[in-house]
């Protein structure tokens, strides 16, 4: 593959999941990728394992002069920025009313205001590379009241509308801003709350399934290339049909 050949992407939240997935899918594809995360070892050991064309730098995407460093670091190593991934996030599991207030206010901080650092960080040196594609990942969440998601569904259909926002306003300097709207995946975090591989275990779901890291790459390595020069405000549901509706069987009780 070589569809993102002499493309320099930074990742957030790259260290292992998703992130590490689209990192190693950026470099299968001829891409150079710089991996930003706050854990630095995992980190570390994800841009090794992907070999001269990674580099790791340490993120905390709160944090608007760490943006900046790991953007000057891109431009450093490899010359340019092409791509951004807003990856990062962390998410919720309990009802709103139960929801206290400061952990509201912090899966907002990471997962929206980070995502709005990211995007403020890269407008300059895109600019300057006279085009450039951001990918936000959202979720499932961001499409559908999902509940027990309180502040994580709040954040994520908040980044759905950031994204076409700046779609609108970087359309004439050639950046292009789309979402991906991962359903239910299979990661090593997910896999500690329980989520399970294989057919059949989520009838909700019309494919029956979860999805898994490398399938949601697909979508974000497509709207990082060329091929889709001229996709943006776009949202991709990478969910299994989820936010279609749900499955007869479900609907029926079966």
């Amino acid at each position: 593959m070589s569809e993102l050949s002499g493309k320099v992407v930074l990742v957030s939240g790259g260290a292992r999941g998703l992130g590490a997935a689209f990192g190693r899918r950026i470099v299968d594809g001829g891409g150079q990728v710089v991996l930003a995360d706050v854990l630095d070892a995992e980190g570390a050991a994800t841009a090794a394992e992907l070999g001269p064309s990674a580099r790791y730098v340490h993120l905390d995407v709160t944090d608007a002069e760490q943006w900046r460093a790991a953007v000057d670091t891109a431009v450093a190593e490899f010359g340019h920025l092409d791509g951004l991934v807003n990856n990062a996030g962390v998410s919720t599991g309990q009802y709103l009313e139960h929801e206290p207030l400061e952990h509201f206010k912090k899966v907002l901080d990471i997962n929206l205001v980070g995502v709005f650092n990211g995007i403020q960080a890269v407008i300059a040196p895109m600019r300057s590379a006279g085009a450039g594609s951001i990918v936000n990942i959202s979720s499932a969440a961001g499409l559908m009241g999902l509940a027990l998601t309180a502040g994580y569904g709040a954040s994520k259909w908040g980044v759905r509308g950031l994204s076409k926002i700046a779609a609108v306003e970087l359309g004439t300097d050639r950046i292009r801003v789309n979402s991906v709207h991962p359903g239910m995946t299979y990661t090593p975090m997910t896999a500690e709350v329980g989520i399970q591989k294989g057919e059949g275990n989520y009838p909700n779901t019309p494919m029956g399934r979860v999805g898994e890291a490398e399938e949601i790459a697909g979508a974000v390595t497509y709207l990082l290339s060329d091929a889709a020069a001229y996709v943006t405000g776009a949202e991709i549901a990478v969910d299994g049909g989820w936010t279609a509706g749900p499955t007869v069987k479900y609907v029926m009780g079966q």
